[in-house]
């Protein structure tokens, strides 16, 4: 039996409180980042693998069905605000198309040529790396994707929650987060959901920081596309620079950048 499909360790959930519940919940969800931290080698390893790729221009797609294509297109969409990169830059892509994304698709999981086919569609070449998301890790619309992948000469890897599957031994860098039962027996956007979301989080975070878009410990290339920002934006200048919050303001609707403003008065 696959580890994401053990039996839960809590019985009778329907006659809990709601105390009792997210109590539970609780205790299972603190053991997730130990699971991480058994993988944060092959997790680095990954990053590495990524970071030579995307110094000569390649790109990170993400391609996943359910909850796990979903958290891939979540990472892939903060990045362009987060960083200042450009939406095709880190790609997400959900088994069932855009729909996907709120609605399930029907056996859309189960295709095992619409993997390629979706990846395809952006041009994908040995420039590139794809990472598969599957909690099983044995999703066909995920594993015939990567497979075709490396016959392209594309470097490959994956987050999987399930130990021996068959898409971590097909990829170059496999990431396997053993979670374990969930919650509720088979649910795996709980545990494994949230496991996959963390190593995403770091993947994203420390190829762009690799790629020089942090500076110091400040997102000086996010995109200003809100007062929150805009201000978080004259903070950060603020930090940096001797000037008053009047000139940061004006400095910053000027030229539409942190990084540019603090610029013309630092080396970087």
């Amino acid at each position: 039996m696959k580890d994401t499909e053990s039996t839960s360790n809590h019985d009778h959930l329907e006659t809990k409180t709601a105390l009792e519940l997210v109590s539970a919940i609780n205790s299972e969800d603190k053991s997730v980042s130990e699971v991480i931290a058994k993988e944060l080698i092959n997790i680095s390893k990954l990053i590495d693998g990524l970071y030579q790729k995307m110094i000569l221009g390649g790109r990170l797609f993400y391609i996943g069905a359910g909850t796990s294509g979903r958290l891939g297109i979540l990472d892939a969409s903060e990045c362009p605000p987060t960083f200042g990169v450009s939406h095709g830059l880190v790609i997400g892509i959900i088994a069932g198309g855009d729909q996907a994304i709120r609605k399930a698709v029907e056996f859309s999981e189960d295709d095992l040529q619409q993997g390629w086919k979706d990846l395809c569609e952006h041009d994908i070449s040995n420039k590139d790396f794809v990472v598969g998301i599957s909690a099983s890790g044995s999703t066909p619309y995920v594993l015939s994707a990567l497979q075709s992948a490396k016959t392209h000469g594309i470097s490959t890897g994956c987050i999987v929650c399930n130990r021996n599957s068959v898409i971590g031994s097909t990829v170059d860098y496999p990431i396997t987060l053993v979670t374990g039962p969930e919650f509720v027996t088979g649910s795996t956007r709980m545990k494994a959901g949230t496991a996959q979301k963390m190593v995403l989080n770091m993947i994203s975070t420390s190829i762009m920081i690799m790629l020089g878009k942090v500076k110091g410990n400040k997102m000086v290339d996010m995109q200003l596309s809100n007062i929150k920002l805009i201000e978080r934006g004259v903070n950060m200048i603020l930090s940096e620079v001797e000037i008053t919050k009047e000139e940061a303001e004006k400095l910053l609707k000027k030229h539409g950048s942190v990084r540019k403003v603090i610029s013309m008065f630092k080396t970087e």
